[in-house]
């Protein structure tokens, strides 16, 4: 029997949480398309995946998010190397460090575009895909990026936090007008994960605040039910299961992968 092609597009997925995903859907036999803004860490991406036994599996195309071509292009490019598509991961997004008082239209102009429309252009791209594919009865996946964060907000956090609000909203209401399409919308939040982006709040509430380097990481890393900071891979080992058959009876989900911050 002929193991049936899965193909994957996961936005920012060169780097930190999005990586994760891109290692982790390769390792359950996805075909993926890292779709990137930065051209050159995408390729570079790609030589390094292509080394660890991929090649012929992964590729990347360069783009902004939170363009609405860019996504079509996206979706194209997972059409055009793999013949198809069954899951779009929106991950691409940015924090904001900023008390309210700070926050101008500007501001809440790039992390609306970079955080929300991007979702909302790929889940449209990835929809209308679908509809061209006769998979019949077949689930067809749209994955997005929320966070803890959009369900308790984050003090200085206030316009990422709107934003991750805004896709729990966007995630339920597709759900709702796609199910009957036979694609589930669900949303993963994180908590607090050791990237770049951590790095970049913690330095800027240093900023903020005082204290040293590693201050608050620590701090807000302390609520942390199971003792960690949470790492990529714990993300990606949900987004693989949102990813699979096993999520099939599953939509309009946003749930928590923090190892025990919040419960609720």
């Amino acid at each position: 029997m002929t193991e049936e092609k899965r193909v994957a597009v996961v936005t920012g997925g060169d780097r930190g949480i999005g990586r994760g995903i891109t290692n982790q859907l390769l390792k359950d036999g996805y075909y993926v398309v890292i779709a990137n803004r930065n051209e050159e860490a995408g390729k570079k991406a790609v030589e390094e995946l292509n080394a660890q036994g991929y090649e012929g599996k992964v590729v990347s195309v360069s783009g902004d998010a939170s363009k609405k071509e860019s996504h079509e292009r996206f979706v194209k490019t997972a059409v055009d190397n793999f013949g198809r598509l069954d899951t779009y991961v929106n991950n691409a997004g940015i924090a904001q460090i900023k008390l309210l008082k700070d926050e101008t239209e500007a501001d809440m102009d790039e992390i609306f575009h970079v955080n929300v429309y991007s979702v909302l252009f790929g889940m449209q791209a990835a929809a209308a895909q679908f509809r061209k594919q006769d998979d019949g009865d077949k689930i067809r996946k749209i994955i997005n990026a929320s966070s803890i964060a959009g369900h308790i907000a984050f003090d200085m956090l206030g316009a990422y936090s709107a934003s991750k609000f805004a896709i729990r909203g966007l995630t339920q209401a597709a759900a709702k007008e796609l199910g009957r399409e036979h694609i589930t919308v669900n949303a993963y939040c994180p908590g607090i994960v050791g990237t770049d982006m951590w790095d970049y709040i913690d330095e800027k509430m240093v900023e903020a605040w005082g204290g040293n380097k590693g201050d608050y990481l620590k701090k807000y890393s302390g609520s942390i039910t199971l003792g960690r900071v949470e790492t990529p891979a714990d993300v990606a080992n949900y987004v693989s299961w949102l990813a699979s058959t096993k999520s099939d009876y599953m939509t309009g989900q946003a749930v928590q992968i923090d190892g025990g911050i919040q419960f609720i």
